[in-house]
């Protein structure tokens, strides 16, 4: 609104309401300081009347004398603001009072806690009676508090302030303004003129020596140029017109010439987009092939050194003649070692078949195989696991189908399907196999076999991840090991002999693991083809118990730091299976030392990291990561989060050893700075 207004009324408006701010800062100031010197007064009085009162007072309560008692508080009469007070006895019931007239509130039937309390129209005030340090009484007074009535009255007198000043500024600025504002209005009323009727030879009136008479005379220079310019143009525009025919023609073929570029170049633009979309393609295809290339060997990583931590590790800790150990612990440990050989062995073979099938090396013989001979290998082959899990096993009788595939390959993806079948099962359970033919005759057509077992099914989100390398959906944590390799190598396989994969399940019920292949006519017969001497004394260096906490999903591990830990009586070794619980038993006891695998079911280490680091009761922690994960990159990620150190599996029992001790004395350090004790 102010925009729309005349420079005069804009003029009036910044004086009036600069005007305003200055009389609301002035008169606020006063009137706040005045009220607070008339708080501060009265409180002061009333305290001091206090005082005096007990003073005066302390004989009639010392004897018990109420006359002369009510004489001094009579004497509130000579204050007019005091309107009640009272005497109390030591034990706080009332002695004597005193009230200036009947329509004063009750007093207090008894003395109450000492100070003052103001309410919206009056203060009262406790003091205790104090003589040689024993308690006589307590005086009460109540005062009227008028600070909203002073308050209204000031308003009042600043309201009408204001508006008396701003009427005697408005008056003023009415008759001075015209000093300011009629140049400038001059020009105004020139410049509209100008503009209406062309006419460049108007001229504003110079009524001032100040500024704005350097405006006028400006403006008035600015009119003169332009009259000179507009004749100029007059005269220019006569030549342009006798030129303009002769563009409008050159302008005709120039439009010519236009279209048949435009042509040419929609042609060649067409060309460059379609070799432009190639070309992002083929990028995009490189980009999303290093990537997986990147978390495949990540992944694949992992699941390498986990089994030769724990192979190095009992290795170590049975060729080393200061951690001695019973024949038992040694037969365990040999079976845990052997068993992570056996473990070993089958991940390198199916990262090997699962390169040789991704490279396009693999060599397949597709041949006809009968289905009843590979079926009963297969049977012969599985049945000591399924007995020993207690699974109930059925096989089709003698089927005369035969498919289209490489025998040994063939059993492979058998082998692979049944075994994932026991595995996962639930105890006491059962697996089916059926083959059915889809075509009529011996040739011709598909053949499916199926693969049903009664374990605990598959969710519709984990079927979506069910072929990706390394993803064994969540049973990473499972006493089943696996790689989460085998079904990724089968569907490849299934793909090169021509077939297809699938599965259905049901949560609680069950899954039904199928493969279909080509049906062909029957041949005569199938085709076959050390731990270091100073590791017990490097921690021992430091004296006292320690709590270390190892969050570790892997069985085989857990065991390896607990023998190595067990050779160190004062480490006490807590273990959690997953990062969640990892969390909690760290906040509930406190360890000194953490000890964190990554790659952790529900909650990776690097996200127990942050909570650990977020909470305060944790936050200074050191955690030592403990993974098979050796690749740069993550290892400069993960320290950039805050671990401690970055050690990699299998285990180096010196660098084991040396981390623990520098961790152990960051931590006494630590303690030292804050003025405790290490540990």
């Amino acid at each position: 609104m102010l925009r729309l207004r005349s420079i005069r009324h804009k003029l009036m408006s910044v004086v009036l309401l600069t005007t305003l701010v200055a009389l609301v800062i002035s008169l606020g100031t006063i009137v706040i300081f005045d009220l607070r010197a008339y708080h501060r007064n009265l409180l002061a009085d009333i305290s001091t009347q206090a005082e005096l009162l007990g003073h005066m007072s302390s004989a009639a309560l010392a004897f018990d004398d109420q006359r002369l008692a009510l004489e001094n508080l009579n004497l509130m009469r000579i204050r007019p603001r005091v309107t009640a007070g009272a005497l109390y006895r030591a034990d706080g019931s009332l002695f004597a009072s005193y009230q200036a007239n009947n329509r004063t509130a009750a007093l207090p039937a008894r003395a109450g806690i000492e100070g003052e309390r103001i309410d919206a129209n009056s203060v009262e005030l406790f003091r205790s009676i104090v003589d040689n340090g024993e308690l006589l009484g307590t005086v009460y007074l109540r005062a009227d508090y008028e600070l909203a009535g002073r308050t209204a009255d000031y308003l009042a007198i600043a309201l009408g302030v204001t508006v008396l000043a701003l009427l005697v500024a408005l008056l003023l600025l009415r008759r001075l303004d015209y000093m300011i504002t009629q140049p400038i209005l001059d020009i105004a009323d020139v410049a509209r003129e100008v503009i209406e009727t062309r006419d460049y030879s108007r001229r504003a009136r110079k009524l001032s020596s100040d500024e704005v008479a350097q405006l006028v005379d400006s403006f008035n220079k600015m009119l003169a140029e332009i009259e000179l310019r507009t004749h100029a143009l007059e005269s220019s525009n006569v030549e342009l017109a006798r030129e303009a025919g002769q563009r409008a023609q050159a302008q005709q073929e120039i439009m010519r010439l236009n279209q048949q570029l435009e042509v040419r170049v929609h042609e060649r633009t067409m060309q460059l987009e379609l070799t432009n979309g190639e070309l992002a393609m083929a990028m995009e295809e490189a980009r999303s092939a290093n990537y997986a290339k990147s978390a495949f060997l990540s992944s694949m990583s992992h699941e390498l050194r986990t089994p030769l931590n724990a192979i190095l590790g009992f290795a170590q800790i049975l060729s080393s003649d200061r951690l001695p150990s019973t024949l038992a612990q040694k037969k365990e440990f040999a079976g845990h070692i052997l068993k992570s050989g056996r473990h070993l062995l089958t991940l390198i073979n199916e990262i090997l078949d699962l390169a040789k099938v991704e490279s396009g090396t693999v060599t397949l013989s597709l041949e006809p195989v009968a289905l009843h001979a590979i079926l009963d290998e297969c049977r012969d082959m599985i049945a000591p696991l399924a007995s020993q899990r207690g699974i109930a096993m059925t096989f089709p009788d003698a089927s005369p189908l035969t498919v289209l595939a490489d025998r040994t390959r063939l059993k492979q993806i058998l082998l692979n399907l049944l075994s994932n079948a026991l595995k996962y099962n639930r105890e006491h359970g059962r697996v089916s196999v059926d083959c059915e033919w889809d075509g009529e005759g011996q040739a011709g057509g598909r053949v499916r076999i199926s693969v049903h077992d009664t374990g605990s099914g598959l969710t519709d989100e984990q079927l979506t991840q069910l072929f990706q390398p390394f993803n064994r959906l969540g049973q990473e944590g499972g006493t089943e090991e696996g790689s989460g390799i085998g079904l990724v190598v089968t569907k490849r396989l299934v793909d090169l002999m021509d077939g297809s994969i699938g599965v259905t399940s049901e949560p609680g019920e069950g899954s039904t693991f199928w493969i279909e292949l080509r049906a062909v006519d029957a041949l005569p017969g199938p085709s076959s083809s050390s731990v270091p001497p100073d590791l017990a004394g490097a921690l021992f260096d430091n004296s006292g118990p320690v709590t270390v906490l190892y969050v570790e999903d892997n069985p085989a591990n857990l065991t390896l730091i607990e023998e190595i830990i067990g050779y160190c009586p004062r480490l006490r070794l807590l273990t959690a299976r997953d990062g969640r619980q990892g969390v909690e038993m760290a906040r509930t006891h406190m360890p000194q030392l953490i000890l964190m695998d990554i790659n952790l079911p529900d909650v990776s280490g690097t996200e127990a990291l942050q909570l650990l680091r977020d909470d305060d009761r944790t936050a200074h922690i050191p955690v030592i990561a403990l993974t098979a994960n050796a690749m740069p990159g993550e290892v400069e990620r993960s320290m950039a989060l805050g671990f401690y150190r970055y050690l990699t599996k299998p285990i180096n029992l010196e660098e084991f050893s040396e981390t623990i001790n520098s961790a152990l004395a960051y931590v006494a350090r630590q303690r030292l700075q804050k003025g405790g004790r290490a540990p």
